[in-house]
């Protein structure tokens, strides 16, 4: 059965403006990442994911655990910061319609932490808020079920996949399959759907912006679980994933170096170019930073410079001559 949902206004409004900015980030490059970009994109995903959960560890005590630094801290922290790592670092390898590969995944991510991680629950479950039960999930005999179905709804619907994605996070944590790891199962697999059809999800690190406004993120749980459909939560969700895509192209560069900038531009691969290509990329940087650039980049021997002025071509690898 397809899980219920309305499409109001604000989500065609917001599916929309997604689509008009993921063609921007595609029009720039901006959807192939330096290694650099990839690694600290990463880091903030990781991060948010756990802050929600009350991991303690900072981007830096992270960043130390990915280039295999001792990091002092509580052993649980350090070790879901270390499975999530695992899994993060290998997210394209799941898939995304497997429920077997769903298991698996949790089951990396909870290692050490809980008694049979990639197992569904055995017991009821609900989540407290003070002294009221703010969610009861259904019971523990109807998850698998529920489960399946929801797989089935991800392969073979039609909903365009922004949709799914909203659709299975909300009623996977509704479902609540697991004894703990829910939050963080549904996040990372909404990554893993959005990256089949778009990859720059993969080092797009929306969980930063749900962890800013978490309490947004709940309440859209909360009314969506007393309306009975997920309408509100894909208002929200929908909403996280413009504003991260915007955060994107708001690439400010004046965080960036020449040498930043050069060495992200030669990544995609362009074997001749203009400066005002060169500026197409890097949109906030004006026209004399953009020279300035070229000429550190032809210091340093990256690329080679033919004609002048206006008629200026820079070649990587072979020497263009203009006609």
């Amino acid at each position: 059965m397809k899980p219920p949902y309305d499409i109001t206004p604000k989500i065609l409004s917001l599916i929309a403006s997604i689509s008009e900015k993921l063609g921007e980030v595609n029009a720039n490059y901006l959807s192939r990442h330096t290694p650099q970009l990839r690694k600290q994109n990463r880091i903030k995903t990781i991060h948010a994911s756990l802050q929600i959960e009350g991991n303690t560890l900072t981007e830096a005590q992270i960043t130390a655990l990915i280039e295999n630094k001792r990091v002092l801290g509580p052993k649980k922290d350090v070790l879901e910061v270390m499975n999530a790592i695992q899994v993060y670092e290998t997210i394209a390898t799941y898939n995304y319609a497997d429920p077997k590969s769903f298991l698996k995944a949790h089951q990396a991510l909870m290692a050490g932490l809980i008694e049979r991680p990639g197992s569904y629950r055995k017991q009821g479950v609900g989540i407290v808020k003070g002294s009221k039960v703010a969610h009861l999930a259904p019971p523990s005999d109807r998850v698998s079920q529920l489960m399946k179905s929801l797989f089935s709804y991800l392969k073979k619907d039609e909903d365009l996949t922004l949709l799914k994605s909203c659709v299975f996070h909300y009623e996977m944590e509704f479902i609540h399959p697991f004894l703990d790891g829910n939050g963080r199962m549904g996040r990372l697999w909404q990554t893993l759907i959005l990256m089949q059809e778009y990859p720059v999800f993969e080092f797009i690190p929306f969980e930063t912006l749900i962890s800013e406004t978490q309490e947004a993120y709940y309440n859209a749980l909360s009314v969506s679980d007393k309306a009975g459909k997920s309408t509100p939560f894909i208002e929200y969700m929908l909403g996280v994933i413009d504003r991260s895509l915007e955060r994107l192209l708001q690439y400010n560069n004046r965080i960036l170096s020449d040498t930043d900038r050069l060495d992200y531009f030669l990544s995609l691969g362009m074997k001749s170019f203009t400066r005002k290509m060169y500026m197409n990329v890097f949109r906030d940087i004006s026209s004399a930073t953009a020279s300035r650039d070229l000429k550190k980049g032809l210091e340093l021997g990256l690329f080679a410079r033919e004609g002048a002025l206006n008629k200026t071509i820079y070649t990587v690898g072979v020497v263009s001559f203009i006609v």
